[in-house]
């Protein structure tokens, strides 16, 4: 008897060592379909399947600073415009936790292409000592957009401000558009950034951080730009803006760059990220992803933290461009019918780089292959804009994942809303990347952890429904995806084990 007890225990025992994880984790699972689920919870599937995604715990990579998009005069604008009730809902989908709960965006300093005219906070020409600087153009608009954002979020949210360009009389064209800082301003230029930062202080904003310039390499001249070569931007961070934020007091970060991926980012990257005055001043380096709609550009992205591994990377802007918007046509999004400003206007030999696209997968892919190739923050463009695309100063239309019609004070939540949501609802500031590996090179995966529980983001592009086993420390859960469809898988660690 005594025997038999001991072999009950020993087959026990072998049985809790061969599956020590099992029930560890509870799972939820939300999708988002071209059949029209929007972050849809689903349950998991009971069918067997040989395909396996395999959450890889040991490999760690960065630490994830957050996703959402950018206050612009415009999207404040038509906040103004529309109904109380109408921007209350909005808001609350974008920063309460019910919502998207935005946690990393952008806003612009001086007038950019979605404000409604040109303006700076310094007007005065010569003045050099910033007398008259004045934030006035942003108190009916901008700010209270912040400020009510900031009544929402919970968990509060990290903001970067950029300039797309100094006022003209301080640059050697005299204009909005195109032209360089004059080096005589180079002083007042940075001292006008610390001004920025108290002012908007004063009115309880922090800014986390600031890009040096807004697409440096200009926009032949369509909008607000000014332009930097690597050198002139180094030249002004270490010996001007760095300098004049810690004599000032501020912590803000600089970040670098902010223009588009691939060979340009490689050059500017080669020169910034080696220079070894420049690294002390700077957090790191800001993207955007207009040079092509396919491709996320992981070359130059793995360049670009090898030469720093100690930087970060943030991608600072992206949108559906050169497109006016379709209005309540959830199909449209899942449709290859967009195109892009390169579409049309791109050298022959970078064509390819333009196709038309699908928007959901081009946001989707985007944000996965980014995270993938040491991205920590993503952030959209405008939050909020009308059926036109608009409004803006430069009739460059674009598409927002919120659209308003303010004479009919409705509103329409595009596929993209949701496809954010799948990333910033779910992957929190503070997850950590991990390893991830599929057996079906279909699916585009990531995966992040924090606090023992894991995210998965699961990109099915394929027409065909999608069986596979999550795979994670022992536990295993098998799950059916639909066809062109988003999923987010998130692994919550059972504190009852």
């Amino acid at each position: 008897m005594i025997k038999g007890l001991l072999n009950s225990l020993l087959i026990i025992l072998v049985l809790g060592c061969q599956n020590p994880q099992v029930d560890k984790y509870t799972i939820e699972i939300f999708q988002t379909s071209r059949s029209g689920d929007k972050l849809k919870k689903v349950p998991e599937s009971g069918k067997e399947t040989s395909q396996i995604i395999q959450i890889l715990p040991n490999e760690k990579y960065q630490k994830i600073t957050g996703f959402g998009g950018a206050f612009t005069e415009s999207s404040a604008h038509l906040l103004n415009e529309i109904s109380p009730q109408r921007r209350a809902e909005i808001i609350h989908a974008y920063f309460s936790k019910n919502g998207a709960n935005y946690s990393l965006t952008r806003t612009h300093m001086n007038s950019c292409d979605f404000s409604l005219d040109h303006y700076s906070y310094a007007v005065h020409p010569n003045d050099t000592e910033l007398v008259h600087f004045s934030i006035a153009p942003d108190l009916d608009d901008l700010i209270p957009m912040i400020k009510d954002a900031q009544s929402i979020s919970k968990d509060g949210f990290k903001i970067v401000a950029s300039p797309w360009t100094a006022p003209p009389w301080m640059k050697d064209n005299g204009d909005w558009y195109g032209g360089k800082l004059l080096p005589e301003y180079y002083s007042t230029w940075a001292s006008f950034f610390s001004k920025y930062l108290s002012a908007y202080k004063n009115e309880g904003i922090d800014i986390w951080g600031v890009t040096v310039e807004n697409e440096p390499l200009g926009n032949d001249s369509h909008w607000e730009s000014m332009h930097y070569t690597p050198q002139e931007m180094s030249l002004f961070v270490k010996d001007h803006l760095g300098p004049q934020l810690k004599k000032d007091g501020w912590q803000t970060e600089i970040l670098v760059y902010d223009q588009n991926r691939g060979e340009e980012l490689e050059e500017w990257a080669k020169v910034l990220l080696t220079d070894e005055e420049l690294k002390p001043w700077i957090y790191g380096t800001a993207v955007h992803w207009y040079t092509g709609t396919q491709n996320w550009f992981p070359k130059s992205l793995q360049y670009t933290h090898d030469l720093a591994p100690e930087k970060h990377i943030v991608h600072t802007e992206g949108c559906v461009d050169s497109e006016i918007p379709h209005w309540e046509d959830d199909g449209w999004y899942w449709q290859k019918e967009a195109t892009d400003w390169g579409y049309d206007w791109a050298k022959p030999e970078n064509k390819h780089n333009h196709p038309k696209y699908v928007p959901v997968y081009r946001y989707a892919r985007d944000i996965i292959g980014c995270m993938n190739n040491w991205v920590e923050g993503w952030i959209d463009w405008n939050m909020v804009l009308d059926e036109k695309g608009g409004p803006n100063l430069a009739s460059n239309w674009c598409v927002a994942p919120v659209l308003v019609n303010v004479e009919k004070d409705a509103v329409y939540y595009t596929p993209m809303y949701y496809v954010m949501s799948h990333f910033s609802k779910y992957i929190r500031p503070g997850s950590t990347r991990v390893g991830v590996s599929s057996s079906d090179n279909q699916l585009m995966v990531t995966a992040t952890e924090k606090d023992g529980n894991y995210t998965l983001v699961v990109l099915n592009m394929s027409p065909d429904n999608k069986l596979f086993q999550v795979e994670l420390n022992g536990f295993s859960s098998n799950i059916e995806m639909e066809g062109e469809a988003l999923q987010t898988i998130v692994l919550k660690k059972n504190t009852s084990n």
